[in-house]
């Protein structure tokens, strides 16, 4: 029998050596009337007979392997790598088609059923309805088509937002600020990142995003996926699920033909429960960043896919490990997709942007006595998140996540999730005054035990008065104190009142908090927004791009900077801002008229004082 088995191999390898490419696939028209069936191309059946001789002689050995242990007592995991032998052809001359017939250590695994089970509950409960299921079976990762915003990852159904957002804020990261590693070869410190070519020339974001490649765009995607995995996994691993049903159908083709053969493939798939899963699902698991990449590079095409957006959150959970994401959460008994509408739990949105999958939005753990405390964002972030639920006093979020890194916000609503973004990271620089009053609202949340309630005992007063050098007369620290506790809002309008030389905001100048920038806003869902060409105003389905003009007022109200900035022209009020020399950041002169949408209201709990202005129709968070 062995020798049968040895026959077919060197048949297989030999017709593999003689393999030739065939030529490429081209997506055309088809007409089936005139459709007959085709006669093989000698390539096409000496390339099927290959195949089905190795599948055959791999069958035969493990076979052969499993009536061995059941001689010897071989172990089934023993029995699991007795497949075909890693057999590798090289040649010292890289210009020949030969090919490397090997085991494929990316190929991936399947899940058991019990962690298959455990993985659709954790995700959907037991009693998802089918119309959650269709939303995140039905979402792949992909750029929007439309110019304007070409960088941006266009989302169809409901549901799955919060995991595109997510994506799509470590994808600006890339274009905006890393354009070197975009590039796979060639020179590359002569090239200019995006928002440097949007800050130092005149050409608009329609024209800088529409001129990004494709290949520019897939690799950012690329880079954020593996980063994101590995965060997840703790900077030690990623694992990346994929499916079963694609194992070698995509293997050189086109990528349009990628796309027609994985939506072929998908026809009729569903997965309703944890046995669909086992049966579709695969995983391979990577220690080294550049294996992942590279698999991830590999399998674009099937995150394109429909099963993308899912796949991608199945990929967070594994490489985070389900155990540990249980023990991340407070309440590990409700799925991470919410019911009734499908959408990504907050747990989804963190377990992505910090690792964990954590519930709430603060820094830190938060002690709830008894031995009992909930945990928040534990270490700094890359990019960040903010919450119009922040405006209507539902949370507080925390300063890991409403200062990361980089100037990137995922921006949450009561139904949906989108993206903030600016060309500079020195928007985020403290001015003087923003610089206080960051050190004593730490100082205060140091001692706030409500939760971000806004209010803490006297004794943490006292020691907030002591963290943030300020000196209060008794009289006021009598005052706010009467209570017995004391509310963060009669405390600011306090400082306020108080000099700054007594550790106060009071400052006669009006010239502590002078700041202007811009800020671009992103909805990936499609909207009906106007558009067309040859001056018509048709209603056209994409997403949206809308850059916000951002003042920031040096007086605790709007109507108290318009009534003391100086305007354009005049001598007095020159000196201030924040030093920077910033393009994009600069002194203040009198705002336009100042506009008002819920996205204002999300952008005020980063600066609280900020004016906003804008073109066109009011950005949407919904």
């Amino acid at each position: 029998m062995e020798d049968h088995v040895e026959d077919d191999f060197q048949k297989a390898l030999r017709m593999s050596m003689q393999y030739e490419p065939p030529e490429p696939k081209r997506s055309k028209a088809r007409d089936e009337s005139a459709e007959a069936p085709m006669e093989e191309s000698p390539e096409v059946k000496n390339r099927r007979l290959q195949r089905e001789l190795m599948a055959a002689a791999a069958e035969k050995r493990m076979i052969a392997a499993s009536a061995a242990m059941a001689t010897t007592g071989v172990s089934k995991s023993a029995v699991k790598n007795v497949s075909s032998p890693s057999l590798e052809v090289s040649s010292a001359k890289e210009d020949k088609c030969v090919p490397v017939v090997k085991e494929e250590k990316s190929s991936g695994e399947e899940l058991s059923p019990e962690h298959a089970h455990q993985l659709f509950s954790m995700v959907f409960g037991n009693e998802v309805s089918r119309g959650i299921l269709a939303q995140w079976s039905n979402q792949g990762i992909r750029f929007s088509p439309d110019e304007e915003t070409s960088m941006g990852l266009v989302q169809h159904e409901g549901g799955p937002c919060g995991v595109l957002a997510a994506i799509q804020a470590f994808v600006l990261k890339y274009l905006l600020f890393f354009p070197q590693v975009l590039v796979k070869n060639g020179p590359k410190t002569s090239i200019m990142s995006v928002s440097k070519r949007l800050q130092e020339t005149q050409d608009s974001a329609t024209n800088i995003f529409g001129s990004l490649t494709e290949e520019t765009k897939s690799r950012a995607l690329v880079r954020s996926m593996g980063e994101i995995l590995f965060l997840c996994g703790n900077n030690k691993s990623a694992t990346i699920a994929s499916l079963r049903i694609l194992d070698h159908e995509i293997e050189g083709e086109d990528e349009s033909s990628k796309d027609e053969i994985i939506a072929r493939s998908l026809n009729g798939l569903s997965i309703e429960s944890g046995d669909d899963l086992q049966k579709v699902l695969k995983v391979s698991t990577f220690t080294s960043p550049e294996s992942a990449m590279q698999r991830l590079e590999e399998i674009v095409p099937v995150f394109r896919s429909r099963m993308g957006a899912l796949l991608f959150l199945l990929s967070a959970l594994l490489s985070r490990g389900l155990e540990t994401v249980q023990v991340d959460r407070d309440d590990p008994t409700q799925p991470l997709v919410t019911a009734p509408f499908g959408h990504a739990s907050q747990e989804i949105v963190n377990l992505l942007l910090s690792g964990m999958a954590v519930a709430n939005v603060f820094d830190g753990k938060m002690d709830l006595g008894g031995g009992m405390f909930v945990k928040g964002i534990l270490t700094p972030v890359e990019v960040g998140f903010l919450t119009l639920l922040e405006s209507l006093n539902f949370c507080k979020v925390g300063q890991s996540l409403k200062s990361p890194k980089w100037p990137i916000w995922v921006i949450g609503s009561e139904s949906h999730y989108t993206v903030l973004f600016a060309l500079d990271p020195q928007v985020q620089d403290e001015n003087e005054f923003e610089g206080r009053e960051t050190t004593i609202r730490r100082a205060f949340d140091a001692q706030d035990q409500s939760g971000g309630g806004g209010f803490i005992s006297v004794e943490g007063f006292h020691q907030v008065l002591k963290d943030a050098n300020v000196n209060l007369p008794v009289e006021k620290v009598n005052h706010l104190c009467s209570s017995g506790f004391i509310v963060w809002s009669e405390f600011w309008q306090v400082l306020l009142d108080l000099d700054k030389s007594l550790g106060g905001l009071k400052d006669s100048t009006g010239l502590m908090g002078k700041k202007v920038f811009d800020l671009y806003h992103f909805n990936g869902i499609a909207k009906s927004v106007l558009g067309g060409s040859g001056g018509e105003t048709t209603p056209v389905q994409r997403p949206r791009l809308t850059k916000l003009r951002v003042s920031v007022p040096p007086r605790w109200t709007p109507e108290e900077f318009m009534a003391n900035v100086s305007l354009p022209g005049s001598s007095s009020g020159s000196g201030g801002g924040d030093g920077s020399g910033s393009k994009d950041v600069v002194e203040v002169s009198k705002p336009e008229r100042a506009q008002h949408a819920p996205l204002v209201d999300c952008i005020r709990t980063r600066w609280a004082r900020a004016v906003c202005n804008w073109e066109g129709d009011p950005p949407s968070i919904v």
